[in-house]
């Protein structure tokens, strides 16, 4: 599938008689993983007598040995999949089956991809980044400190790479671009974060989607509008390869404290009136940025500056303000 799916990506017209003979297999075969293609992956194809098939736009796909050049070189492992449920679910079977980390899990789609407090995250195939990283943590809830706001900043730092401008970060696990969500990242822990335990860190990362392609329930943006061009998922994931490998290992050696002026000077919601969402709580406040640990710091009228830790908090902007 992948192969054809390549073949594919230029956007341009193949004949059935000449995939089948670049794949090795007969034309009726060609047409069956077409169709498989239309109803499993959800891609548009143009199908035209006489000059063959197309997509209706070029894709920008994974590339394995790039990507384990960049990954290998960082001492990490990677599995690099057509589709799977979930990367973060994927990385948690590994753990379990015994493979060690540090290693990557990435996916050309998900079927189940997942965000925080149980949402949906929205995964077509091919057209985002779907990617996972999973750690060994020695030293407790130190080593856990602030860790999604470390990740943030290694996802900023990929997108500048790629040519994203006016990306910013909002607390604890969002990175938006033109005052709308771009990335998004859950992180889950598999043993006593008291003690060793491991951490799985879920990124996604919108990257070629078509607006209107589907029904988000927040406003969100992709790499490619923000850049005006397809882009190269490939240069995007060996690039976040490379920024969380210089954060982590940064946030492990310095703490989290090294890294808040930085996050600070990103900070996209400072002085923003918002509504802090505490379980069956809301807790309305303005955003005064965040603690040496990461906490959000939130003015609340009456009773002054408090601090919140991450976990299931979730920040929105007061429009009733």
């Amino acid at each position: 599938m992948n192969n054809l799916l390549r073949l594919l990506s230029d956007g341009r017209f193949h004949s059935g008689e000449e995939l089948g003979l670049a794949l090795g297999v007969s034309r009726s075969a060609v047409w069956k993983y077409l169709q498989r293609f239309e109803s499993d992956c959800g891609l548009e194809l143009f199908k035209v007598p006489g000059k063959g098939y197309r997509l209706v736009e070029p894709l920008s796909l994974l590339n394995y040995e790039d990507s384990f050049a960049v990954v290998d070189r960082l001492g990490w492992q990677l599995y690099l999949l057509e589709t799977t449920d979930s990367t973060n679910a994927e990385a948690l079977r590994l753990l379990q089956s015994g493979v060690p980390a540090p290693f990557v899990v990435m996916a050309e789609g998900q079927t189940s991809g997942r965000g925080r407090r149980g949402r949906e995250w929205a995964s077509p195939h091919a057209q985002n980044i779907y990617y996972s990283l999973a750690l060994k943590v020695s030293n407790g809830i130190q080593g856990l400190s602030g860790l999604s706001l470390v990740v943030g900043l290694a996802v900023l730092r990929a997108l500048r790479r790629l040519g994203v401008e006016g990306v910013g970060l909002k607390w604890p696990n969002d990175v938006y671009a033109d005052g709308r969500k771009i990335a998004g990242i859950l992180i889950e822990l598999n043993g006593d974060p008291a003690d060793a335990c491991h951490v799985i860190i879920g990124i996604g990362v919108n990257v070629n989607m078509r607006p209107g392609s589907l029904n988000i329930g927040q406003p969100w943006t992709t790499v490619r509008e923000q850049t005006g061009r397809l882009a190269s998922r490939a240069d995007l994931s060996q690039f976040l390869s490379e920024s969380m490998y210089h954060y982590i290992d940064r946030h492990s050696r310095e703490g989290f404290s090294s890294l808040r002026e930085e996050w600070e000077a990103n900070n996209i919601w400072y002085g923003k009136s918002c509504v802090l969402s505490t379980g069956a709580q809301q807790v309305k406040g303005v955003m005064n940025g965040i603690d040496e640990q990461g906490a959000l710091r939130l003015w609340i009228e009456g009773r002054g500056e408090q601090c919140f830790s991450g976990g299931e908090l979730s920040l929105r902007l007061d429009h009733d303000s």
